[in-house]
């Protein structure tokens, strides 16, 4: 009876079914297990010569297929960087020492004493490995590098806010680094050289004060009255005037080859002395290069001083000691009316000053440039200095006249309605606004813990040998109208993204330093975008250098794209390598190897490794694990339902038994 082997086919297939509901049963908890389900189909035999298949009753059940399900699990968070889990399709490819290769989605991965990250078996996760930001091939990835170097300084970014408020003029005149009192704000910088040792960068900025410094020398004229001033060659002939007044082309010369200067003056031409002024913007940057000429000049003595770098213009006083006896002068100052009665013995020179003076609150707001009016006894003169910012100021600005009375104190003569023109005018220079002089040193450098000055792009002064910049400041200038840089050591700043860079350099503290990380000279660029000049408080906005000490691993995370990257004790980070996922055609086709692995086969094809995150390959997670796909409700209700079929199959055995002896009592 054919029935005996149908019954027995039920059995072995509900037993088949049992045993892989079971072994989904038993991995519930298995990372990255896939749950498989028994696939059945129908057995029925055909006669070659015979009525048709309808007439067939079947021959049982077989065991076609035991399918797995490749749907993703649950992705539960750990606290470990190594355990990796795949978001979306794709397996880590697996490797044993002897290349074997397959595929897994448990991603609970460990270091081995080598550095490789191997899995519980010891098999190699493969990826493609980063040496010097180069992608290699496929391979073993491991954690090459246990510490990172150190690196020295080469770039500096500062960017900070000077306050505009800050009043110049109330700096100490002489500058000191280690006086607060005389510059205007200061910062420090960490500076690391080659072999990971830190030393600090100091910066003072100094804001030029409203002044301008005269150099005086001493000469004797040999002869033939030629003098050099800052390589430039000049004869006592181009000054005229009782003044001693250069000659203006000669001047426009002499500022082009030192653009430092803004006025000469000759004073006593034979034997006496002479006077050159910088401009308030240059006031202590640089020295003064003067030489002696065969049979011409010979300058000696050289004193500094310094002068308001408002403008002055000064009237002298004639005739006299006394004016306007028995009558009244009536001037005009600034259009304010003055009444100066002589009385009976008239006034003095000082009393019309002082006359004036009087209406200074008058003037100054008809005029308000004006800064103050002071009588100078010793050359018996009006002397009316304007503020400082207001720059040039044109000679008739004041519009002052003698409207009437008997003498013109000024003149001597009859008054006229003319405004009356000064004797001497000193140009105004406004040059010092918004200008700043830029130093560097760094600190507890010498054997001796003093701070040493360094270079930082001074050009050397006009007429001194050699080219390379000198120690010493650099000139940084604001725009007054928006308090934006306009111009760094002399180059302008077209815009913020094109800011003259620095170069710090002239290190002695005899630790190297590698520029660029290729070479030994000790050159760091400083980067000062973004420092402006607003009337807020002063502050650092950003402060950042990329040099940093020799650090020590820490640990190792990987990215949503795959990347490897190492963490050190300095804060620095590599790419050690990319994790690799393979994906296949046709996923069902892999064959199961056990340690929740797969295989590849004919059916599947071979693996197609990329980066997480491109083309069909889902993304990394790390610090997770994918658990198994199982769900054990699903799974007793299966095992109900195997049970049930086993039972049915062991009743149709029964049966037949039942009938078989029937059979045999007849």
């Amino acid at each position: 009876m054919a029935g005996f082997n149908t019954a027995i086919t039920g059995l072995k297939a509900a037993t088949t079914d049992l045993d892989v509901t079971g072994n989904n049963i038993a991995n519930a908890s298995t990372v990255g297990f896939k749950a498989s389900r028994t696939e059945f189909g129908d057995i029925y035999t055909s006669a070659v010569v015979g009525a048709g298949s309808s007439n067939t009753p079947g021959s049982g059940v077989t065991v076609t297929d035991i399918a797995q399900d490749f749907s993703a699990g649950t992705v539960e968070s750990t606290n470990n960087n190594l355990d990796l889990a795949i978001n979306g399709g794709g397996y880590f490819e697996l490797a044993d020492e002897q290349g074997g290769k397959t595929y897994t989605r448990a991603g609970a991965f460990e270091l081995d004493k080598d550095g490789f990250i191997v899995n519980k078996t010891g098999q190699f996760l493969q990826g493609f490995p980063v040496e010097n930001g180069v992608e290699l091939p496929l391979g073993n990835l491991a954690v090459t590098e246990k510490e990172s170097p150190p690196q020295a300084t080469y770039e500096m970014s500062l960017e900070l806010n000077i306050d505009d408020r800050k009043d110049a003029s109330q700096l100490l005149s002489n500058y000191n680094k280690d006086v607060p009192a005389s510059y205007t704000y200061s910062t420090t910088m960490e500076r690391v050289d080659s072999l990971g040792d830190s030393s600090v960068i100091k910066y003072n900025f100094v804001e030029q004060r409203p002044v301008k410094e005269v150099h005086t020398y001493d000469f004797v004229d040999g002869g033939s009255g030629d003098l050099s001033i800052s390589g430039f060659s000049l004869n006592t002939a181009d000054f005229t005037g009782p003044g001693g007044t250069l000659d203006a082309t000669v001047l426009g010369n002499l500022q082009a080859a030192d653009p430092r200067i803004f006025d000469v003056v000759l004073n006593q031409p034979s034997a006496g002395e002479i006077q050159v002024i910088f401009n308030s913007e240059s006031t202590q940057y640089g020295n003064l290069v003067t030489t002696d000429v065969a049979g011409g000049v010979a300058l000696t003595n050289e004193s500094i001083t310094e002068i308001a770098a408002g403008e002055q213009h000064i009237f002298n006083f004639t005739g006299g000691p006394n004016y306007g006896a028995g009558d009244v002068i009536e001037l005009s100052v600034a259009g304010v009316n003055i009444s100066i009665d002589g009385g009976v013995g008239g006034v003095t020179a000082e009393d019309i000053v002082n006359e004036i003076n009087a209406q200074r609150s008058a003037i100054t707001d008809s005029n308000s440039n004006i800064d103050t009016l002071v009588y100078d006894s010793a050359n018996n003169s009006l002397v009316i200095s304007y503020r400082a910012d207001a720059g040039d100021i044109a000679s008739d600005s004041l519009d002052m006249q003698i409207l009437s009375g008997p003498v013109d104190p000024f003149g001597g003569a009859v008054p006229s309605a003319a405004a009356i023109a000064p004797d001497t005018e000193v140009n105004g220079d406004d040059s010092y606004e918004g200008t700043y002089r830029l130093y560097a040193y760094l600190l507890n450098a010498g054997a001796s813990g003093e701070d040493q000055t360094l270079t930082i792009g001074k050009a050397p002064d006009p007429g001194e040998l050699g080219s390379l910049p000198e120690k010493g400041p650099v000139l940084i200038n604001f725009n007054q109208s928006s308090g934006i840089l306009s111009e760094i050591n002399g180059v302008a700043v077209t815009s913020n993204l094109s800011v003259p860079g620095l170069t710090v350099q002239g290190f002695s503290d005899n630790d190297p330093i590698l520029a660029n990380g290729t070479d030994s000279q000790d050159v760091i660029t400083l980067d000062l975008s973004n420092t402006s000049q607003f009337a807020s408080d002063s502050i650092v906005k950003n402060s950042s250098q990329n040099g940093y000490a020799k650090g020590d691993l820490i640990g190792v995370s990987f990215g949503i794209d795959g990347e490897m990257v190492a963490s050190f004790s300095n804060g620095q980070n590599q790419t050690l390598g990319v994790v690799a996922i393979a994906t296949f055609e046709n996923q069902a086709g892999l064959q199961p190897v056990g340690d929740t692995q797969w295989a590849a086969s004919l059916s599947s094809g071979s693996a197609i490794t990329n980066p997480p995150g491109t083309g069909l390959n889902g993304t990394l997670k790390s610090g997770s694990l994918e658990q198994s796909n199982v769900d054990l409700s699903e799974q007793l209700v299966k095992l109900i339902e195997a049970q049930r079929n086993f039972q049915a199959n062991s009743k149709t055995l029964e049966t037949l038994n039942t009938v078989t002896q029937a059979i045999l009592q007849i």
